[in-house]
Order: C-alpha cells, then sequence, then structure tokens
C-alpha cells in the first residue's frame, strides 16, 4: 500500500480469528462500518479472500454507506461484498488485488489512473515477450462476436453465483457480465453458469466476458468430458450476446481492476473493455 503512495491502517478486528474466519461477522461488519464513517479513511482494501465476506452483508448499514461512498477494492470472495454493496446503494466498487496480492507495475499503473486521476482506460490483454508465433498465454478467445454496452457487474463465478435468491444479488439487465474463478473442476463450472442462465440472468445481459479461469481441472478421462472452452461456448450462444474468454482479470497476475457499475463497451473480436466514464467523483 505504501508502495502506491497511501498511509495505510488496520481494522480493530484485522487480528481477531473466529474459526476460519479473521473475526466474528459482527467483528469484521464493524471494521468495514468504521471505514465507511471515518473520514480520515479514503479507500478500504481487502486484505485477501477466501471465505466469509457473504455472512457480513446482513450486519452493515446500508443507508450509512451510500451516505458515504468510498472506494473499496478486493477480489475472489469480496465479489460478495462488493456486489451486496452494489446492489444496495448503487456505489461503485472495485474488483481488483487484494492488499495481500503482488500488485504488479502495470497493474498498479492503471490502478492509479482509475482510482487516483479518474481516467477510463481501455483494458486489454497484455501481449507477452516471447518468441513464437502464436499467443500461448493471456490469448483472448471469442466466443459469440460483436460490440455490446452496459455497466459491468460480477466477479468470482461460484460467489456470485452463491448470492441467487438473495437481496444483495446485483439486477442483471442491461449489465455487461464478467466472471472468473479459480480450482474449479469443469462440471462445476457448467453448473453455476447453468444456475445463471436457468434464474434469468444469462438472457438478461448485455454481454459476458471471462477472465482468468486458473486451474480449473479436467473432469476425467476418456471419451465424453467437456474442454472448459466448450462451457464457454454454449452459455455465451445461449445468451445471444458477444462474449469473449480470456481478459487479464482473476487470479492471475494481471489482475485488472474492473469497476462495478461503471459503464464500458466490449469488444468481443478484440478482447477489450473500454470503460466509457470515470468511475470516480
Amino acid at each position: 500500500m505504501t508502495g502506491l503512495g497511501l498511509q495505510p491502517s488496520k481494522g480493530e478486528h484485522v487480528r481477531e480469528r473466529h474459526g476460519y474466519l479473521a473475526g466474528t461477522d459482527q467483528q469484521r461488519a464493524a471494521d468495514v462500518m468504521a471505514a465507511f464513517t471515518d473520514p480520515n479513511v479514503k479507500a478500504i482494501f481487502a486484505l485477501t479472500g477466501g471465505w466469509g465476506a457473504a455472512r457480513i452483508l446482513p450486519h452493515l448499514d446500508f443507508e450509512v454507506i451510500q451516505a458515504n461512498p468510498k472506494v473499496i477494492i478486493g477480489y475472489s470472495d469480496i465479489t460478495a461484498l462488493l456486489c451486496g454493496l452494489y446492489a444496495r446503494t448503487g456505489m461503485t466498487t472495485f474488483h481488483g488485488p487484494n492488499g495481500t496480492s503482488r500488485w504488479r507495475p502495470a497493474v498498479a499503473r492503471m490502478a492509479k489512473q482509475m482510482l487516483f486521476e479518474g481516467k477510463s482506460p481501455t483494458i486489454r490483454n497484455p501481449v507477452p515477450n516471447y518468441d513464437t508465433l502464436a499467443q500461448h498465454s493471456l490469448r483472448v478467445q471469442t466466443v459469440v462476436p460483436g460490440v455490446a454496452e452496459g455497466p459491468l457487474l460480477g466477479g468470482n463465478l461460484t460467489v456470485l453465483t452463491a448470492l441467487a435468491g438473495s437481496p444483495y444479488m446485483p439486477d442483471m439487465k442491461g449489465k455487461i457480465l464478467f466472471l472468473e474463478d479459480v480450482g474449479e473442476a469443469i462440471y462445476r463450472v457448467d453448473r453455476m453458469l447453468s444456475t445463471l442462465q436457468l434464474s434469468g440472468a444469462l438472457s438478461a445481459v448485455n454481454g459476458i466476458v471471462f477472465g482468468g479461469f486458473t486451474d480449473v481441472g479436467n473432469d476425467g478421462d476418456g471419451y465424453g468430458a467437456f474442454a472448459l472452452m466448450d462451457i464457454f461456448e454454449h452459455y455465451g450462444k445461449l445468451a445471444k450476446v458477444p462474449t469473449f474468454y480470456g481478459a487479464p482479470f482473476g487470479h492471475i497476475a494481471s489482475n485488472s481492476v474492473i469497476p462495478i457499475g461503471t459503464h464500458a463497451r466490449i469488444n468481443a473480436d478484440k478482447g477489450t473493455i473500454n470503460l466509457l466514464e470515470s468511475s470516480v467523483i
């Protein structure tokens, strides 16, 4: 955080332990509320992901948060907090590196442009510097071609799907849905996208962007298995909206900051996310 030019302070209960959680739900919610109401705090960074952010949502005062909007950033399990806040307050939240992430220079530069300077950069894959004829990593694959616009919404697929049916699940209508995950089997990715499709979410969005799906394992050997791209093609074509795979966010080194609620234009042929407005006031 000091490398970003910030002066970090810690929540009162940041060193607490409650089972595998960093404090009770009430303690962790109290730290979030204290950060939003403290005039000296300008931004809130989650230290890490894991599990447990959804448990604090019922303990937050969304009216108070709405009256004190601030930058809040994190990813993975923090998807529950980011999407819950957006659903209940309409406040822009930021899917991006946690406080303990590596914050590589390119990611830090984009974060500074977006959060400190109010700029609207285009999010695209960096081109790796290696001597091959084809790009092997950070490669964009178009699922459904085309261009789409709408407010960005999404995060970790597992965590977002777990909000389905709750008052903390944002309205998907007209959104650009962005999704990432880690350590899942292909059939579980299939199952979760099926949940979004059956709930009507995928038929409501204007576009879909798949980011890093890190360490997603095969379902088994032999005939009958699906590749991950088969699953993306199935649901992208069901949705009939511009869709691409390989955007630079998620459990990857180049974890770009994606502002939830900011209007953007995606180009599924080029694999770009063009922010159309500033994400901060």
